[in-house]
């Protein structure tokens, strides 16, 4: 039995995680929950799993949450990011599911790996910002992080018996999102309601705007840098409208290996809480009879120019991806609360990246520091 602590809850990916653990008691027990600010939605979560803790991260909202569980006596209620930490370092955790939105993964997913948990990684945040971090404690203390996003999923599948050394080209696919043919002029007239339709996939609001915007795939490139081991060059992005290549691996002799299935992100969540097993479920399949055409086809990275802003990023290195992320945090909650146009986005990120200081040897410190800076400039900026 597997105890599997969901960072973040009350999102897309862990609602799904949660359907996963359901759909297989006799593997997986649920050992913690928590959310951030949902607390209606993390106190019925409470009542239905019945996990040993709940943990309300905006602390303000502990009394209400209490409240609600007042009469629940197996789950024990807490409130902070402390509460976070100190609970994925216990040893009743097995496994902690790291997906909350953002930069506030980092700090948790920090204390699972010295605590040397097994990480099933949805959070791609925390290896933008500090991926050589995360790497290097990973080693120090055993950590094993098996991705969950959906495009690194099947390459961690596609490389499964294979050396890394026989990598040639990691190929991630990109959907395109939901202006995929849009010109520059249509983009500047794309509501947050148009950019929140995305053509494929049911996700959270902030990754379906990174996803329309393209970052989503930019911050996927600096991730797969740091799971695989590749460099920049080694690294190349297809759009692939039908999302049902999931991504390839290009081997040095020329062969090519993909994974592909439906797009459904309990396949990934399922495989790396398994993981190195396979289990079978009732997800709907592939049906090749069905499918006339699978395209692909180049990014435009000047129409979305994030996607080329993210290489810069990684190509850079040291806190560059770290501003890049927080600019991008910063600018997709104002365009979501109708502050600046969708365009705008990319325009506030280049000018972070082009003025705010670069750091090539960051500390943990440093990424802290340089997360609040950017935000608060940022912000300024728009006003």
């Amino acid at each position: 039995m597997k105890k599997i602590a969901i960072l973040g809850s009350t999102g897309s990916i862990g609602t799904q995680a949660l359907d996963v653990i359901a759909s297989n008691p006799s593997l997986f027990e649920l050992f913690a929950i928590t959310g951030h600010s949902n607390v209606e939605l993390l106190a019925k979560q409470a009542r239905v799993y019945r996990p040993n803790m709940v943990i309300i991260t905006d602390e303000s909202k502990y009394a209400s949450l209490k409240e609600m569980l007042s009469d629940v006596d197996d789950v024990k209620v807490f409130a902070g990011m402390q509460s976070v930490c100190d609970m994925v370092a216990m040893s009743s955790v097995d496994m902690v599911l790291t997906s909350m939105v953002g930069y506030a993964g980092l700090q948790p997913t920090i204390a699972a790996v010295q605590a040397g948990k097994t990480i099933a990684l949805a959070n791609k945040e925390t290896l933008v910002v500090a991926g050589e971090l995360i790497c290097s404690l990973a080693a120090k203390h055993h950590s094993a992080i098996l991705p969950v996003d959906s495009e690194h999923s099947a390459i961690f599948q596609c490389l499964a018996g294979e050396q890394n050394k026989s990598i040639e080209k990691l190929l991630l696919t990109a959907s395109g999102g939901p202006f995929r043919t849009f010109s520059k002029e249509q983009l500047l007239h794309v509501t947050k309601a148009d950019a929140l339709k995305h053509p494929n996939w049911d996700m959270g609001a902030k990754i379906t705007i990174d996803s329309a915007s393209m970052m989503n795939k930019g911050f996927e490139v600096i991730e797969a840098k740091w799971l695989f081991g590749v460099d920049k060059e080694q690294i190349q992005v297809v759009v692939h409208p039908q999302s049902i290549v999931h991504s390839m691996v290009q081997f040095t002799d020329g062969s090519i290996k993909a994974q592909l299935g439906m797009p459904d992100m309990r396949l990934p969540i399922q495989y790396a809480f398994a993981y190195p097993q396979r289990l079978s479920n009732t997800y709907q399949r592939v049906d090749f009879t069905q499918m006339a055409t699978l395209t692909f086809e180049q990014p435009d990275t000047e129409k979305f120019r994030n996607l080329a802003y993210a290489f810069e990023a990684m190509d850079r290195g040291g806190n560059m991806p770290c501003i890049l992320n927080a600019a991008n945090e910063v600018v997709v909650h104002a365009f979501l609360h109708d502050k600046i146009g969708f365009l705008q986005m990319s325009d506030l990120i280049e000018w972070a990246m082009q003025t705010l200081p670069f750091m090539a040897n960051p500390t943990y410190a440093d990424y802290v520091a340089t997360d609040a800076h950017v935000r608060k400039m940022v912000a300024q900026k728009i006003g």
